[in-house]
């Protein structure tokens, strides 16, 4: 797969509630988690777009675009970057995991197929459906569910052909979500 035949999309638009700051700024070995979320991607995407309403996020010099559906969570994000999106795949993060790498986004990569319009990283038992690439079609399902008042992103991506990636061994480190500072104290030790 060309890397020209893929865009990074990352999430920023959290309310960060249980962290009380927004979480794309906070700090790890020197960098912040938006930055981690952008070397890893850097080397399978032709460019990245950052979904916020967040001015402060234009500091990454990269295409920042608001949510088209505000208030309405990670699957609006997800929409609004596939719609602005011209590759056929999304590689599409959370902002919250700091500890991402391009070798476990590759793994979704290899995994694509004619058939699969999402492929997901499932690591402790978990689907995770913000560590995953997503096909382009899958905009026009995203915007008849949001239109209908879907908001949960788990349902929305299983009215898609679902293939999981399942992380063992030390690889399920990597998709750790950060979201409390108690989260954040663990892996800075």
């Amino acid at each position: 797969m060309d890397k020209n035949d893929i865009t990074g999309i990352i999430l920023s638009g959290g309310k960060s509630s249980r962290m009380g700051t927004d979480k794309g700024f906070l700090m790890y070995e020197g960098k912040s988690f938006v930055q981690h979320s952008i070397d890893a991607l850097k080397p399978l995407v032709s460019n990245t777009l950052i979904v916020s309403n967040n001015k402060a996020y234009d500091v990454f010099g990269l295409k920042r675009i608001e949510d088209v559906i505000e208030n309405a969570g990670p699957l609006a994000g997800i929409y609004s970057g596939l719609k602005q999106s011209s590759t056929a795949y999304n590689l599409v993060l959370s902002c919250d995991i700091p500890l991402i790498s391009t070798i476990i986004l590759k793994k979704l990569i290899h995994e694509i197929d004619v058939e699969s319009e999402v492929i997901q990283i499932k690591s402790h038992g978990k689907e995770m459906p913000l560590i995953a690439l997503y096909n382009k079609s899958c905009e026009t399902v995203f915007l008849k569910l949001l239109n209908e008042g879907e908001r949960r992103l788990q349902f929305a991506v299983n009215q898609c052909k679902v293939k999981q990636v399942v992380l063992t061994g030390e690889d399920v480190l990597f998709t750790q979500n950060i979201n409390t500072p108690e989260e954040l104290k663990e892996i800075i030790k």
